[in-house]
C-alpha cells in the first residue's frame, strides 16, 4: 500500500456509508472522500446545524455529493437508538459503518446515561450504535465493514473494571487511553464473534490516524478554560501534525481496500506511526487479550442494554 491515497479507493456508487462525527476533522475529510467516490454518505453528527455546514463544505468540493445529515449524539443512548431507527426506516442496507467520532482528554463529565464521557462516547456509544445497525450491515450486497477509530494512546490504556467510569480516580489521559483500548478490544472481539457465527461478509477492522491536525486536541483545553494550553496545541498541531485529510487515510483504507481482512489494524506508516501513508500495524498485547475483550463485551451489553443478535439478523 506504499503511497496509497484516497484516489486509490474503488468506486462506491450505490454504496451507503455511515460516518460518526462527520462534521469536522477526520469524519469530515472521510465523508468528503467517500462522497467523491460516489457513496451515499450518512453524516451522523451530534449537531445537525454543524453537520449541514459541513455538508455544504463537501458540496463545494464535490458538487454531486449524496449526503444525508442526521442527528446522532453518542452521549445519549436514546438518541443513538432513534438515529438507528431512522436508518431502518429509510435504508435497506449499510455497506460501511465508520465509528469515528470521539472526545479526547477532557475534564470529567458524564453522558446522559451517567457514563464517564470519554468511555461513554468513544466506546459505549459506538458499541450500541453498531449493535443497532448489525442487521443493516448484514443486508449489504456483498461485503460490509465496521471500521472503529482508535489511537496510539491505547498503549497507555488500562480497562479498570472496578472503576470503569473513573468515579474514584480520574485522569483525563488515563480515561482517554482506556476508551481507545476499549475501541480495539471491541473491534477484535466483534470480528471473532462475526467469524464464530459464520458472518463472513461482515468485517470488523480497526484503525488510527496518527497525529492529525483536527479540533479534537482543542476541546480539552477549551473546556478547562486554558488559553495557554489551547495556544500550545495550535503550535504543536502546526509543527508536528499531518493534515486531517492525511489522517483520514487509515480509516478510508480500512473501509475500502481489497486486501483488508477482519481484525486488521491500519495506521500511518511514517515517523513513529504518526504520519504517512497507511499500512497494517500491530496494536499492543493488551488490546488482543481475549479474556478482557469478552468481559468488556459483557459489561458493555449490561450498561447499554444492547444485545447483538447474530442468530436472526
Amino acid at each position: 500500500m506504499t503511497g496509497w491515497t484516497a484516489e486509490d479507493m474503488p468506486s462506491l456508487t450505490d454504496r451507503t456509508v455511515v460516518v460518526t462525527g462527520a462534521n469536522s476533522g477526520l469524519g469530515l475529510e472521510g465523508s468528503k472522500a467517500f462522497a467523491r467516490k460516489g457513496a451515499t454518505v450518512v453524516m451522523a453528527c451530534r449537531s445537525v446545524e454543524r453537520g449541514e455546514s459541513a455538508a455544504a463544505e463537501i458540496r463545494e468540493a464535490v458538487p454531486d455529493a449524496t449526503l444525508d445529515v442526521r442527528e446522532c449524539d453518542l452521549a445519549d443512548l436514546a438518541n443513538v437508538e432513534a438515529f438507528a431507527d431512522g436508518l431502518h426506516e429509510d435504508y435497506d442496507a449499510v455497506d460501511v459503518l465508520c465509528n469515528n467520532a470521539g472526545v479526547m482528554a477532557i475534564p470529567r463529565s458524564e453522558t446522559a446515561d451517567g457514563f464517564e464521557t470519554q468511555v461513554g462516547v468513544n466506546h459505549l456509544g459506538h458499541f450500541a450504535l453498531t449493535g443497532h445497525l448489525l442487521d443493516l450491515l448484514r443486508a449489504a450486497d456483498g461485503e460490509s465493514r465496521i471500521v472503529t477509530q482508535s489511537s496510539g494512546a491505547h498503549e497507555m490504556g488500562e480497562i479498570d473494571f472496578d472503576d470503569l467510569q473513573r468515579e474514584r480516580s480520574y485522569g483525563k489521559w488515563e480515561a482517554y487511553g482506556q476508551s481507545k483500548l476499549a475501541n480495539l478490544l471491541f473491534a477484535y472481539e466483534l470480528q471473532r464473534r462475526l467469524g464464530n457465527h459464520g458472518w463472513e461478509d461482515v468485517l470488523s477492522v480497526a484503525c488510527h490516524p496518527g497525529y492529525a491536525d483536527t479540533d479534537l486536541q482543542f476541546r480539552g483545553p477549551r473546556e478547562m478554560g486554558s488559553t495557554l494550553r489551547t495556544a500550545f496545541m495550535g503550535i504543536a498541531n502546526a509543527v508536528l501534525a499531518q493534515s486531517a485529510e492525511q489522517g483520514a487515510l487509515p480509516m478510508l483504507y480500512a473501509a475500502t481496500a481489497d486486501d483488508v481482512i477482519g481484525g486488521e489494524y491500519v495506521g500511518p506508516g511514517g515517523l513513529f506511526d504518526m504520519r504517512g501513508p497507511p499500512e497494517f500495524q500491530q496494536s499492543n498485547a493488551a488490546s488482543r487479550d481475549e479474556e478482557t475483550a469478552e468481559r468488556l463485551w459483557g459489561v458493555s451489553t449490561d450498561l447499554t442494554g444492547v444485545e447483538y443478535d447474530f442468530e436472526s439478523a
